[in-house]
């Protein structure tokens, strides 16, 4: 650094720090917008996660030299504002890609994703992504759905169960009295007592044996 004051060395610690600590940082050019298209394209990448920061291209040279990232220099070309990313860089691309078709004069020339370098065309991918809400809400459909149809098969399942049990007892002709789950088993009639045979048994008028009912055989003659 051919003039090292502070503040210049003070740029240069921030930026090497912000490239370091972003999940992704991606290299605009500005030329020709106005400085209330400036604000609102800030306000349009704070809210998808990003911060807009303008520096000398000759600073961040030297940064990204201390930090190895050489192929970066080659962006730092014109007026260069830098789109820090905390969190989704999907979004940021996308809210760049969605200012600048609107506002040509911005122009997205590259950036860094982690510690890869990417190029216009790898931005421009990087904007097609779905964004970190959009994977969020795909993925919770993809577990949700089968978590109805798991839902759904438990609320059927005790009603096809009582259906089937129903269809069983029809065949059958019903629940058995002894098996109905509710039903308690009949107590067993005491036995009645038993009468003597000679008390059963007809007898005469003037208490003679009992009457044999049988004819006796008369005796045959020999032959």
């Amino acid at each position: 650094m051919d003039d090292p004051r502070p503040e210049k060395v003070a740029v240069v610690d921030e930026v090497r720090e912000r490239l370091s600590s972003a999940n992704a940082a991606l290299m605009t050019e500005y030329r020709g917008l106005a400085v209330g298209e400036l604000a609102r394209l800030r306000r349009s990448l704070r809210e998808a996660g990003g911060e807009y920061k303008i520096y000398k291209n000759t600073l961040v040279r030297f940064a990204v030299r201390d930090l190895g990232l050489e192929g970066l220099e080659s962006l730092l070309v014109g007026p260069t504002a830098i789109a820090f990313v905390e969190t989704d860089a999907a979004s940021v691309a996308k809210a760049l890609r969605d200012f600048a078709r609107t506002n040509p004069s911005l122009v997205v020339k590259g950036g860094l994703l982690g510690a890869k370098v990417l190029t216009a065309a790898d931005a421009g991918a990087l904007a097609e992504l779905p964004s970190r809400d959009q994977l969020l809400a795909q993925l919770a459909g993809a577990i949700a759905a089968p978590l109805q149809a798991f839902a759904g098969l438990l609320q059927a399942l005790p009603r096809n169960l009582a259906y089937g049990l129903q269809a069983l007892i029809d065949k059958q002709g019903g629940v058995p009295e002894a098996t109905a789950p509710e039903a308690a088993a009949p107590e067993a009639p005491a036995p009645e007592p038993q009468a003597d045979v000679a008390d059963e048994a007809p007898t005469s008028d003037a208490g003679e044996s009992p009457v044999d009912t049988e004819p006796t055989p008369e005796p045959q003659e020999d032959q």
